[in-house]
């Protein structure tokens, strides 16, 4: 009995949990006009009109796009700088390192708002609006930290023995880091790239101010869809279900890492 009712508990819970992405996926699937007259649970008249003018209006498609590249460099330049700053976190100490580590830890807990004035004027200045580097500079703000802070915890758990003894067979530092020591937390790498991935994916005011059109991302795009009849919903819906796509395909290639993540407590 008992087993019964928390099957039944977690088809509920699950029910709801995706009941606003069903949603979503029945708008895409039918006409502005058809949203707009009626109720309805399943769309009656499918249409994929939404996801074909998604694929053919370089004003969409090209969204997509310039968020896949500015994520893509963000992820890669937060890694790169976040690795050995948290091996030096998790390995030696120094003075001030608690400071610190608290200090880029608010860096990350800072709404981006108070940041956007400051970025906008800086990258006038050095003639980077619209470009792609811009935003990918501009959240690593948020996202180095964080990035540090997991992979603190992975290093940390990693013992200090494996270190020594790989100095004592004579590995350099690059050398043991690269073929050893990163190999070892893996799942820390992993799981640290889906946060700075998904961050960066969903950040709407950094990457709408410094944009305008040769970079516009794919949040933008979805923020100025309005016509001489109002919103297309149909149109918004079918985007937001291709945004969605992205996190799901990263989040199955690094489920396993997130389950060590959550055993460690840093996640």
């Amino acid at each position: 009995m008992k087993g019964k009712k928390k099957t039944i508990a977690l088809v509920i819970y699950f029910g709801l949990l995706f009941l606003p992405i069903y949603w979503m996926i029945n708008m895409s699937l039918r006409t502005n006009a058809d949203i707009l007259a009626s109720f309805a649970l399943f769309p009656i008249d499918l249409t994929f009109a939404n996801y074909i003018k998604i694929f053919t209006d370089a004003s969409w498609y090209s969204g997509y796009i310039n968020s896949m590249i500015y994520v893509s460099i963000n992820t890669l330049i937060s890694l790169a700088t976040a690795l050995p700053a948290a091996y030096a976190f998790s390995r030696y100490q120094f003075m001030g390192d608690k400071h610190l580590f608290f200090w880029l830890l608010t860096n990350r807990m800072a709404p981006a708002a108070v940041f956007a004035l400051p970025f906008f004027q800086l990258y006038s200045a050095l003639h980077l609006i619209d470009t792609h580097i811009a935003v990918a500079l501009a959240h690593c703000l948020f996202n180095i930290p964080l990035a540090v802070w997991i992979l603190e915890g992975f290093m940390s758990g990693i013992p200090r023995e494996i270190d020594e003894t790989a100095f004592i067979d004579g590995y350099s530092f690059p050398r043991f880091f690269i073929t050893i020591f990163i190999p070892l937390i893996r799942a820390g790498v992993g799981v640290t790239a889906f946060f700075c991935f998904m961050f960066s994916w969903v950040e709407l005011l950094l990457a709408r101010t410094l944009t305008v059109t040769d970079a516009k991302p794919i949040v933008a795009t979805m923020t100025r869809t309005i016509s001489a009849t109002g919103l297309d919903y149909g149109l918004l819906a079918a985007a937001g279900v291709l945004t969605i796509v992205p996190g799901a395909l990263v989040i199955w290639f690094v489920r396993n890492y997130m389950a060590k993540g959550f055993a460690l407590g840093r996640v």
